[in-house]
């Protein structure tokens, strides 16, 4: 009896990794430690590989397990990150056993059959396969939905950069002959969009060396946000997505996407403020101070009685128009009324007879 190890010729060792996960725009870090199968190096010829075996989970791991396996090993094994010889191999044999597994059609016939084939075609051209299977990987890969504080491309300026989404919306192998473009979020705040700014964005893609060689390469971007854009609004770089053997390289773009905000809400070009008074203010008067998006503090008297709901507004505090950037929208200030959990019965009275008279 062969064990399937021995097909390998490298048994399958639990390695403990650490995977370093920089949080978002708030610049810490912290580590897990996984304990990571050692994913067998490639072999010299054609073979049978065990899916489950390189993912490092038994036959019976559910979904879920299933995922977060290929997401450690992929990040481990992505060739920009891993300098050994073999590890842009070992990515590619991580990427084909997620594609089956990940599937319950197609984990349910590799149950059934058993070992297959290691993504190497019975015949054909040999250059072609390599290239159709270096595309599948990458497909694989860029269809994958990391979460936005593992991305690998992005940590390497000095100020913070938008989170690029590898989710795809288009075909299933991820790549867009023809110029369509691949679509990413460009997230930005309502202080980028009432001032403009260029966002520098770096990308890798898929680019053909020759006719059947597919390389990553990086590239920086400079994304420009106009003044006042709205959400949704699509930067396209013609020519400059993926390309695979065949076809022209797709399109890239990006698609403004709104950051939350601490304070505003948006409403076209005006922004919204809700200011919380309390029931004492709101009868009496009171004075608010209102922060304004280029950091001013704009006090205003109220006199009359607040209502809950009741509105004010700053004439020109707001975005610039898309239309005419020299225009301002409105601040607009929502006012939020707290009642109290309970009033003494001596104050009771004195209400009252207060309101008695109103």
């Amino acid at each position: 009896m062969v064990l399937i190890w021995t097909q390998f010729g490298v048994k399958h060792k639990n390695v403990k990794c650490k995977v370093r996960v920089i949080h978002g725009e708030e610049g810490w870090a912290s580590e897990e430690v996984h304990e990571d199968p050692e994913v067998p190096s490639p072999p010299p010829s054609p073979t049978c590989l065990d899916h489950y075996a390189i993912l490092g989970v038994s036959s019976d791991s559910n979904e879920e397990e299933i995922r977060r396996a290929y997401k450690r090993l992929a990040l481990r094994y992505h060739p920009d990150k891993n300098p050994d010889a073999d590890a842009e191999e070992k990515f590619k044999q991580i990427a084909q056993a997620y594609e089956v597994l990940n599937d319950p059609q197609k984990r349910s016939q590799y149950d059934q059959q058993g070992l297959t084939k290691g993504g190497v075609p019975a015949a054909g051209n040999k250059a072609d396969s390599a290239a159709k299977a270096d595309a599948h990987a990458w497909g694989v890969f860029f269809n994958f939905e990391f979460d936005s504080d593992e991305d690998l491309f992005n940590p390497f300026l000095k100020t913070p950069l938008p989170h690029l989404s590898r989710h795809n919306h288009g075909n299933k192998a991820g790549h867009r002959p023809g110029g369509v473009a691949e679509v990413h979020d460009l997230q930005v705040s309502l202080e980028d969009i009432l001032t403009g700014v260029t966002k520098r964005v770096k990308v890798t893609r898929l680019r053909q060396t020759d006719k059947s060689t597919l390389q990553p390469e990086e590239r920086v971007f400079d994304v420009e946000v106009k003044k006042g854009w709205k959400e949704g609004t699509k930067i396209t770089f013609s020519g400059e997505g993926h390309q695979v053997p065949g076809h022209a390289p797709s399109d890239l773009a990006f698609v403004v996407k709104e950051k939350k905000h601490a304070h505003f809400r948006r409403d076209g070009s005006n922004i919204v403020y809700t200011a919380t008074v309390t029931l004492r203010e709101a009868l009496c008067g009171c004075t608010i101070s209102v922060p304004t998006l280029d950091g001013q503090m704009k006090p205003i008297p109220c006199n009359d009685v607040i209502k809950p709901g009741s509105m004010r507004r700053l004439i020109g505090e707001g975005l610039p128009r898309a239309k005419n950037p020299s225009q301002r929208g409105d601040l607009l200030v929502e006012f939020q009324v707290t009642f109290p959990d309970r009033i003494p019965p001596s104050s009771k009275e004195i209400i009252k007879h207060s309101l008695g008279q109103c």
